[in-house]
């Protein structure tokens, strides 16, 4: 499969890895995007996934949710729906669905953010397997209007630096280490 033209490569187009092992995640990512029929597909053992993490520039806020089955606070997002291609269209649908955060835009603008490939544990009948994770950034106006999708999936606003602290995975770190810059320099 040509992968000039497809919404991941055009999602990566441009965007500059900060380290080897990053370097490596988006060439893993950039040949998932350009052999697998559909690079979505849960079925497969490394599938795209997009996420993002929520802020509220004003207060230098984000959002963090729980995770039950990892266990960890993590960033909002997840699986594209069956005929999604579009990473950011996917992370702005999953955003939504997980807070109920009504108006979510692409913050400071519609670029990647972090790359990473991560390795999910086995649970629940379904085997051991990796997400080839895209990551953006989107904000809010209104803070007080998230509300979990469910009880076990609580949100937390937190501080940049509280957020690293709460979370176990250190990719999750890296990537509120980058938006937490972000936040810095548009409080400028």
């Amino acid at each position: 499969m040509d992968s000039v033209g497809s919404p991941i490569t055009d999602a990566l187009d441009g965007y500059e890895a900060r380290d080897p092992a990053e370097a490596a995640d988006v060439r893993r990512v950039r040949d998932l995007a350009g052999t697998a029929p559909d690079p979505w597909l849960r079925t497969t053992p490394l599938h795209a996934t997009a996420s993002a993490l929520i802020v509220h520039p004003p207060s230098g806020r984000v959002l963090m949710r729980w995770h039950p089955g990892m266990r960890s606070w993590l960033l909002v997002g997840g699986h594209g729906d069956p005929g999604e291609s579009d990473p950011l269209a996917v992370v702005l649908r999953e955003g939504a669905e997980e807070t109920a955060l009504p108006d979510l835009v692409p913050w400071p603008d519609a670029s990647l953010v972090h790359v990473a490939v991560v390795p999910v544990p086995a649970r629940g009948g379904e085997p051991a397997h990796e997400h080839a994770d895209l990551r953006f950034v989107l904000a809010t106006a209104r803070p007080d209007a998230a509300r979990p999708e469910n009880p076990d999936a609580v949100l937390r606003w937190l501080t940049p630096a509280e957020a690293v602290e709460s979370t176990t995975l250190a990719n999750v770190r890296d990537t509120l280490r980058r938006v937490e810059l972000l936040l810095t320099d548009s409080a400028r």
